[in-house]
């Protein structure tokens, strides 16, 4: 079992950058693919970036590509999500997810078995 809290959401201006924690639970956390997903209101949930187990891999949704940075460390079980140059289009709850069943990169939601509950990120214009 694997528990994730995320942290570092808040309200900004267009422009701004803010740095989204997820801290996990239990000793899968390394053997784990993990992800970053969003969701909008009236939106489905996307992923936009995930980090194999290792770190050395990682893959981007095109509308974060460049402004977001996913990385990771397996010492104290966390992952990060960077988020520089943030647009008004980013505004959605943002969630860390763990893929056991995963060694690389994947954005699909179905192969992810465990999520946090999810951190609010507003993008004011």
């Amino acid at each position: 079992q694997v528990q994730l809290v995320e942290s570092g959401g808040g309200l900004v201006q267009a422009g701004a950058s803010l740095r989204l924690s997820c801290v996990a639970s239990g000793r899968t956390f390394s053997q784990s693919t993990m992800g970053w997903f969003r969701q909008a209101p009236g939106k489905e949930r996307e992923c936009v970036a995930s980090i194999s187990r290792s770190g050395s891999s990682t893959d981007y949704s095109d509308s974060v590509k460049g402004r977001f940075t996913i990385s990771r460390d397996n010492y104290v079980n966390a992952v990060y999500l960077q988020m520089n140059s943030l647009k008004p289009e980013d505004t959605a709850v943002y969630y860390c997810a763990a893929s056991a069943s995963r060694g690389l990169t994947t954005f699909v939601p179905k192969y992810y078995d465990y999520w946090g509950q999810g951190t609010q990120v507003t993008v004011s214009s």
